[in-house]
This record gives structure tokens, sequence and C-alpha cells, in this order.
């Protein structure tokens, strides 16, 4: 994986082939405390606790496809750049995947297009409702996708006139937090 908005897409396709109808997404930059740290959380159908023991190993999955590189790629993402990785789940509880870097290691990948990211999530899944959070120098800015979904009306959140209207305002949300949307 390039950047650590390409982790966020596979971690969130995760969420939704578990069964998932709400996604939160945080990513918090913390220049004081150096520290980058991107959370996933899903209302999914969870994982008993050898199953969240193997995760990080790539030849193991929950999939027919037998091999599992999304969480062990983001794992040794973390830990190049000085970071870690940790999963929560129960079995009928969801998921909670957080991801730490320290954000000014030269090995940490960049966040890269999370505008795009985001976009890509809500279009592809309009059932799923998506929450964002993003947390930079004391600010924050916040999408739920379930309030927009309401505000639409009639209107699919799918439809490409909406997802415009989304992109701009997640970039411009983040671009007001200093960090360019994509």
């Amino acid at each position: 994986m390039q950047d650590i908005s390409m982790h966020i897409l596979d971690i969130a396709g995760n969420s939704i082939d578990a069964g998932a109808t709400r996604i939160a997404v945080t990513v918090e930059e913390d220049a004081e405390g150096d520290t980058l740290r991107v959370t996933i959380e899903d209302d999914g159908k969870g994982m008993d606790a050898d199953t969240v023991r193997r995760l990080t190993d790539p030849f193991f999955s929950t999939k027919r496809k037998k091999t599992g590189l999304g969480i062990p790629l983001l794992a040794q993402s973390a830990r190049e750049a000085g970071g870690c990785i940790r999963v929560r789940s129960a079995p009928g509880g969801g998921t909670t995947v957080e991801a730490e870097f320290r954000l000014s290691h030269i090995d940490r990948r960049p966040l890269g297009d999370l505008t795009s990211t985001l976009t890509a999530l809500i279009g592809g899944n309009p059932e799923v409702d998506l929450l964002f959070r993003y947390r930079a120098g004391g600010g924050e800015y916040v999408l739920d996708t379930a309030d927009v979904k309401r505000q639409l009306g009639d209107v699919p959140i799918s439809y490409p006139g909406a997802l415009s209207v989304l992109r701009k305002e997640i970039s411009a949300g983040m671009r007001r937090l200093g960090k360019g949307g994509g």
C-alpha cells in the first residue's frame, strides 16, 4: 500500500464484508505528541479472540482467498513508522482497528488522498453509514453520511451530483484544519 488512505479503504472493505452497516473512520494528527492515529470501528459480525490473535499472519484469512494481507500490511506500515496496531473485536460486537504512527518518522507513509478514498467508500456502498472524523491542530471536521442521507431525502447518496458535493465538502473540511483533502 502506497499510502495510509489505501489501508483505510482496505480495512473498511473488510468491515463491509463482515456485514457492517455503520463504519466510523477517525484520523487524528497530533503534532505535539508526534502521533498519527487511524481508527476504524464497525458494527459488523466481529471475531473471536483466536481470530484476532491470528490477524497479523499474512497466510491467515477469514475469507475464501486464504491470504489476508490487509491487516499485516497495515501492521507493517505502522511498525516501520515507529508505531503499532491494535485490534479489538468480539463475536456479534463489531471490530475496532487502531493504527498508530510516529507523525514525523521518515518511513511513515503519506496520508494520501482521503477525499477520494471516502468518496469511493460512500459511492460504492450507499447502504452503509460512514462517520468520518478528522482531527488536527486542535480542530475537528466531522461528516456523517446518515445525516447527509436525511438531508438528501429521495436523492441517493451515490448520485454523481451528491458525490461531487461531498467530495468538495470533505476536501474543504480537511483544508480548514491545514490538511489538503486531495
